[in-house]
């Protein structure tokens, strides 16, 4: 594995599954006997409640404001079925 200019490196699919990493997780190395340790961070419950009450927040606010040009409301849910 090469580590680029930036120090950024691609975590192997099979690691990232292991660990239970996809996108926007967060990350830390840990600095063990010459050795680095990644290791995936959980949210806290708090964070999680906070997270999902911002979504909430969110989703009241633009309720209602989508605008899906000339395709029909049924259209579109079977698109995203689909």
């Amino acid at each position: 594995m090469r580590v680029t200019e930036k120090g950024q490196v691609t975590i192997p699919k099979n690691v990232r599954s292991n660990l239970g990493i996809e996108a926007g997780s967060e990350v830390e190395f840990v600095l063990r006997e010459g050795e680095a340790v990644l290791r995936l961070i959980k949210p806290s419950r708090d964070q999680v409640d906070r997270d999902v009450r911002e979504l909430i927040d969110h989703l009241r606010r633009h309720q209602g404001s989508m605008s899906l040009g000339e395709m029909s409301g049924e259209e579109f849910y079977r698109l995203l079925r689909d």
